[in-house]
C-alpha cells in the first residue's frame, strides 16, 4: 500500500495525535491512545467515561455552550428558542419552558426531512417541467416564425416588384419579433435556471444537516421552500398571424396586414416592439354601402357566429341564431326565463351570455346551457371573447358605486380593471358598458353614462378617452354598441345620433357611417371580412353594412 494512503488509514489519537487510537471518552467525543487516557482521566473538572474505542457509542455532537465553556447544551429552552446548558436555566432562562434538546432535534429532523421530501418531489420537478415546456415553446416559435416567413415571402411574390419594399420591411418586423421573443425566453429560461440551481444547493445543504448530526447546523436551519413553491409564471406565445386583403396598387401597405402579440399566464405581460405592433396604415375611406337587411325582432345586442350566422338578444328571455335571409335557426331561453344581459361567442363558436338577475355568465354547448361563473356582490352585464379565448365582463356592485372589467380564463379570474394610475375610476359606475377586445390586444368600453369610449391597453393602462368628434350637431355623443376590425379601427354606435363613429386604434377619429338610415343603433359586431352588423334598438331590424 502507498505511504500517504497507509498513513490516512490510521485513526489517531485525538490528544497526542501521533498514537493509534484504542479509546473513546463519550462525554468529551474524543479519541484516545492508551498513552493518553491517564493523562486525559487526570482533568477532574470534567466528568468522563472512557471506554474501548470499538464499544464506542453513536452519540450527537453537543454545541458548547457559550456562556459556560466547560458545559454542552443538553437542554431546549422553548421561549428563547435556542439550546442551552443545565447552568444556563438557573442563570438566565429561569422558570422557562425547557425541553430535551433530542425532541428539538427530532422536531427539527422531521420538517427538514418534510422540506427535503418536498424539494425532491414536488418543487424541483416542476421546475425542470417548465425548462422542458420552455424549450417545446423555442421549438413551436422556432418553426411559426419559419412559417410565417415563408408566408410573407409568397405574399410577396403575388405583389411582386411593387410590394418589394414592404415584404423586406415585414420581414424585417418578424425578426426583430422573433428575436424579442426568443431573448424573453432566454431571460425566463434563464431565471427557472438559477432557481434550480438554488434549489440543488439547498437540496445538498439539507442532507448534509441530516447526516452530520450537528445540533447546531439543525437548530439554526431556516426554510426557504416558501420561496419556490411558486414557481413563476408559464410563458405562452401567441405567434404573429398574417392578414392579406383584397389586392389595390393604392394601398400595398395597408392591405399587406399584419398582428403581432405575446401573452404569459398569471398576468406576466411581454410588450410587442413598437415597430411591430404600430404599423402605419392609409385607410381607403370608401362610400359605406347597406347590404342586407334582417328582420329579427326587438333585439339590442348582435354577434357573429360566421359570416352566414348571427346571434341576437333583446328585452325578452331569448337568444336567437339567424342567417342572413333572416331565418330563424335556434332559439335559446335563458336558464333564469329572465332578460339576458349580453352576449357573445368564443373562439370555439360557443354562444356565451350574461344573466344579471341570477349573477351569472353561461356558455351554451348543443343547445345546453352551462353556468362558467357566478358572483357575489358583483353583476355581470357585457362580455367579449378575447383572441386567447379568455372573458371579459364589465360589472358593477351591489349598490351601484363601482363598475369594473374582469377577465376570466377557464372560469378564473386573471385581472381587474378599475382604476387610472392616480386611483380614479376607469368606468362610472352605469350599467351600459359594451365591450370589445382591439386586434392589438386594447380593451375597448363604450360607456354611455360618461359619453365616452374609455380604451386600456391589455396590462390595464390607460391609452386614450374618445367624447366624440366636434363637428356633431345634434345630440351629444352617447356610445352603446362598440366592436373592431382587422385594422384594428373602433367602431362604436352612437345611440341618439344615428352615427357610426370610426376611429383609430389610437384614438383618432377617422369618419362617421351615417349614410345607411340607421335608427337608433345599438349593437355592433363584424364578420371575418369586415362587414358590419348594426342591432338597431327599436324596429326589430339588423343591418349589414360594407363600410370598407
Amino acid at each position: 500500500m502507498h505511504s500517504q494512503h497507509s498513513a490516512q488509514d490510521v485513526l489517531l489519537c485525538g490528544f497526542c495525535k501521533t498514537a493509534p487510537v484504542q479509546s473513546h471518552c463519550e462525554l468529551c467525543h474524543i479519541n484516545l491512545c492508551k498513552a493518553c487516557v491517564g493523562e486525559h482521566l487526570s482533568d477532574s473538572s470534567k466528568r468522563h467515561n472512557v471506554v474501548p474505542y470499538t464499544h464506542r457509542k453513536s452519540t450527537l455532537l453537543y454545541q458548547n455552550c457559550p456562556d459556560h465553556a466547560d458545559k454542552h447544551c443538553e437542554l431546549y429552552c422553548d421561549i428563547c428558542d435556542v439550546p442551552v446548558c443545565s447552568s444556563c436555566v438557573s442563570d438566565k432562562h429561569e422558570g422557562h419552558k425547557l425541553s430535551d434538546v433530542m425532541k428539538k432535534l427530532n422536531s427539527k429532523t422531521e420538517d427538514l426531512q418534510n422540506d427535503l421530501e418536498e424539494l425532491e418531489t414536488r418543487i424541483y420537478p416542476r421546475y425542470e417541467k417548465i425548462i422542458s415546456d420552455v424549450q417545446t415553446e423555442r421549438a413551436k416559435l422556432e418553426t411559426g416564425y419559419g412559417e410565417l416567413t415563408t408566408a410573407v415571402a409568397q405574399q410577396g411574390e403575388v405583389w411582386h416588384t411593387e410590394i418589394t419594399a414592404i415584404v423586406n420591411q415585414r420581414k424585417s418586423d418578424i425578426k426583430d419579433m422573433k428575436n424579442k421573443h426568443l431573448e424573453d425566453l432566454t431571460k425566463h429560461t434563464d431565471e427557472i435556471t438559477r432557481n434550480i440551481t438554488e434549489l440543488k444547493k439547498i437540496i445538498q445543504d439539507l442532507k448534509t444537516i441530516l447526516e452530520s448530526n450537528d445540533v447546531s447546523l439543525t437548530a439554526t436551519y431556516t426554510s426557504r421552500n416558501d420561496e419556490f413553491r411558486k414557481p413563476p409564471p408559464k410563458i405562452q406565445i401567441t405567434l404573429p398571424s398574417l392578414f392579406p386583403q383584397k389586392i389595390k396598387k393604392d394601398h400595398l401597405n395597408q392591405l399587406f396586414g399584419s398582428a403581432l402579440s405575446i401573452t404569459t399566464e398569471d398576468g406576466y405581460i411581454m410588450q410587442t416592439p413598437e415597430a411591430a405592433s404600430s404599423l402605419p396604415v392609409e385607410l381607403p375611406f370608401d362610400e359605406p354601402q347597406l347590404t342586407a337587411t334582417i328582420h329579427t325582432g326587438f333585439r339590442s345586442s348582435v354577434a357573429c357566429r360566421s359570416d352566414e350566422e348571427i346571434w341576437t338578444c333583446g328585452s325578452d328571455k331569448f337568444m336567437k341564431l339567424h342567417n342572413l335571409q333572416g331565418k330563424l335557426l335556434v332559439s335559446i331561453q335563458t336558464k333564469s326565463r329572465k332578460q339576458p344581459g349580453d352576449i357573445a361567442v368564443t373562439r370555439d363558436g360557443d354562444l356565451v351570455y350574461s344573466d344579471p338577475k341570477t349573477r351569472t355568465v353561461n356558455v351554451v354547448k348543443d343547445k345546453q346551457i352551462q353556468t362558467m361563473l357566478r358572483l357575489q356582490g358583483w353583476t355581470p352585464h357585457y362580455v367579449c371573447s378575447t383572441s386567447s379565448n379568455d372573458l371579459l365582463v364589465t360589472m358593477i356592485n351591489d349598490d351601484k358605486t363601482q363598475s369594473k372589467v374582469v377577465r376570466y380564463s377557464d372560469s378564473t379570474e386573471t385581472q381587474t380593471i378599475q382604476f387610472d394610475d392616480h386611483g380614479c375610476p376607469l368606468y362610472s359606475s352605469d350599467v351600459y358598458k359594451y365591450i370589445s377586445e382591439n386586434r392589438n390586444l386594447d380593451i375597448c368600453v363604450a360607456d354611455f353614462m360618461a359619453k365616452a369610449v374609455v380604451v386600456v391597453n391589455q396590462s390595464g393602462k390607460l391609452r386614450f378617452r374618445y367624447t366624440g368628434h366636434p363637428s356633431y350637431t345634434k345630440k351629444s355623443f352617447e356610445p352603446f354598441g362598440i366592436t373592431t376590425d382587422s385594422q384594428s379601427q373602433i367602431l362604436t354606435a352612437d345611440y341618439y345620433n344615428g352615427y357610426i363613429d370610426i376611429l383609430d386604434q389610437d384614438g383618432q377619429f377617422l369618419r362617421f357611417i351615417d349614410n345607411c338610415d340607421l335608427r337608433d343603433p345599438h349593437g355592433l359586431c363584424v364578420d371575418t371580412r369586415d362587414n358590419l352588423f348594426v342591432a338597431e334598438r327599436w324596429s326589430g331590424k339588423v343591418k349589414k353594412i360594407q363600410y370598407r
